[in-house]
């Protein structure tokens, strides 16, 4: 595990929609409160292979560089 957490910063920071990350995590059956609140480590996210989470992982991934 890296220690590098996704927050909705990079969500925002990869100009991508609040709206559709709330629906993306519901569908994923993560917590939308404990994601806002905390975040989710990008291990986590990544595991989807879902391209959006990618995206937002590369973003994190890049700025702990």
């Amino acid at each position: 595990m890296t220690g590098i957490v996704v927050t909705v910063r990079h969500v925002r920071e990869e100009m991508l929609c609040t709206r559709g990350m709330r629906d993306w995590l519901t569908h994923h059956g993560f917590s939308v409160s404990d994601f806002v609140s905390h975040g989710l480590p990008v291990e986590t996210l990544e595991a989807t292979g879902d391209a959006f989470a990618l995206r937002v992982c590369e973003r994190a991934r890049k700025e702990a560089a």
